[in-house]
């Protein structure tokens, strides 16, 4: 078969199990592709080795017709999961030269359904970052080019080598993680499907933390199909993760019958913002229409507490932030700084964080503390923390009347080009997030799905926001709306 890169999980799986290709064949070509994708620079920990072998255990099962639902599909690992004897840093440089001794739970599902990892993807230092800029391995680079235009652009963050990786063909399917936009937001700057599941869907154990109340691991794909079939395999109980949900995980993929009439479709009013792009409100509404085209019911509806949730959420992350990477002090693994003679182990901590943490890990950190701080925590923790239940309880009272998902823009502009908010307000930054933090903040599911170009031919992505643990109904409805759009852009080669 030509093209094998740009096969869909579900057609590569067909064709793997008609012995049309074979594993080996397709992660070769992967392979291939990656090696040619130096510019992108999505990959930044290859395992060829490793692929090989599993690609060569996937073909036996194949052969033996014992295949599970991803046997001998490439993929990509981004790099803030745990992967034994792979190095595992969260692009930062204050893990440098850690390699776990164990498996992220959900990268061993992956494996345990067959899939092959062809290496480690970039991302934004411990995934605090919009744009792919704070990574130690240096930018990512979106695939996708403005027209006439050779400015390199973002493909997001902070799973932003996820995101190029997959709309460049370099692998089938990646993981990203989410935290507050960081599936959703990267994929409809590149023109993928990206979803965050229900918080507690999928385990958190041996994933890196950034904020734990927050953070939730998910798929990014070329279609919604493959969405459905590899969040399947990511899903599931575990004792390891406290939060993990001890639910039975439909089956995704069954659940895309496209048919949504009778549906109700929320369109908050609250996400109607100053200065939004006419191109972002066009969308929006031609998303509207197809849905009701397709026979769902369109309902006007309001989420008041809209505008506290990109504050709150500046609030509570880096708080959590703070907590967790409290842990990279020097002493036990990852980065120790040189000391000079007559210092000591307070002078370590401090030259050890200086020298691995970058800028912005920095600042969340910073902030973070201060929130935390005794004469702050309640004038900024708690009262974001209450912020969060009122938020919570905003989307409770709309799904009570009979909304079963909710439609909005997934990001406030197309992909900008790289360095063109670094110098900025890191406010301006924060601000790509506005359509996402509030999934993250009341632990719902929400998708993202490619939905239209922009005038210089960049993809742009519509949001659907679903009911706790429905991701199934959610799957369905982006699929409807996958049907109606038709989007079959490709980013042209010029890496």
């Amino acid at each position: 078969m030509s093209d094998l890169t740009k096969l869909t999980v579900a057609q590569a799986r067909d064709a793997l199990r008609k012995g049309e290709t074979t594993s080996l064949e397709l992660s070769d070509a992967c392979l291939t592709a990656i090696e040619g994708a130096g510019a992108l620079n999505a990959f930044v920990h290859n395992t060829p080795e490793l692929a090989r072998d599993q690609a060569k255990d996937a073909d036996a099962r194949l052969q033996a017709r014992e295949a599970p639902a991803l046997c001998g599909i490439p993929m990509g690992i981004k790099d803030l999961f745990c992967t034994k004897g792979v190095p595992s840093q969260a692009a930062s440089n204050i893990l440098g030269g850690f390699t776990p001794e164990y498996e992220s739970t959900v990268s061993q599902q992956l494996f345990d359904a067959g899939a092959v990892m062809l290496g480690k993807l970039n991302m934004d230092e411990f995934a605090m970052g919009s744009s792919n800029e704070t990574s130690c391995y240096g930018n990512a680079v979106n695939p996708w080019r403005r027209a006439g235009d050779d400015t390199p652009l973002t493909p997001g963050g902070s799973s932003g080598g996820s995101a190029s990786a997959v709309a460049a063909d370099l692998c089938l399917a990646a993981t990203g993680t989410d935290t507050g936009g960081s599936i959703r937001q990267p994929a409809a700057f590149v023109g993928i499907t990206g979803i965050k599941p229900t918080y507690g869907r999928c385990s958190r154990w041996g994933i890196v933390a950034f904020a734990s109340s927050l953070d939730q691991a998910g798929p990014m794909t070329k279609d919604v199909r493959d969405a459905a079939i590899v969040l399947q395999a990511m899903c599931g109980h575990d004792p390891k993760d406290s939060t993990s949900a001890d639910l039975a995980v439909p089956d995704f993929e069954a659940a895309l019958t496209g048919d949504i009439r009778g549906k109700v479709i929320g369109i908050p009013r609250e996400y109607r913002m100053d200065g939004m792009p006419d191109e972002i409100e066009a969308l929006w509404s031609r998303g509207r229409e197809m849905l009701q085209d397709a026979g769902a019911q369109i309902r006007d509806i309001s989420l008041p507490h809209t505008k506290y949730a990109l504050p709150a959420y500046y609030v509570i992350a880096p708080a959590e932030a703070s907590s967790n990477l409290a842990r990279y002090d020097g002493v036990r693994y990852g980065h120790r700084a040189s000391l000079a003679a007559g210092e000591g182990i307070t002078e370590m901590y401090e030259k050890t964080r200086a020298e691995g943490f970058g800028l912005e890990v920095q600042r969340r950190v910073m902030i973070g503390t201060y929130v935390l701080s005794a004469g702050f925590y309640d004038a900024y923790y708690n009262r974001a923390r209450r912020v969060r239940t009122l938020i919570k309880k905003d989307f409770e009272d709309v799904f009570a009347t009979g909304v079963d998902a909710i439609l909005t823009p997934a990001t406030p502009s197309a992909a900008f080009g790289l360095g063109e908010m670094t110098d900025a307000d890191p406010v301006q930054m924060y601000l790509n997030d506005v359509f996402t933090v509030t999934v993250n903040l009341a632990g719902l599911p929400g998708v993202a799905i490619p939905a239209g170009l922009d005038a210089q031919g960049l993809p742009l992505g519509l949001q659907l926001i679903g009911r706790p643990w429905e991701e199934g109904d959610l799957l369905n409805t982006a699929y409807a709306l996958e049907q109606a759009v038709g989007f079959v852009a490709k980013p042209s080669k010029w890496w």
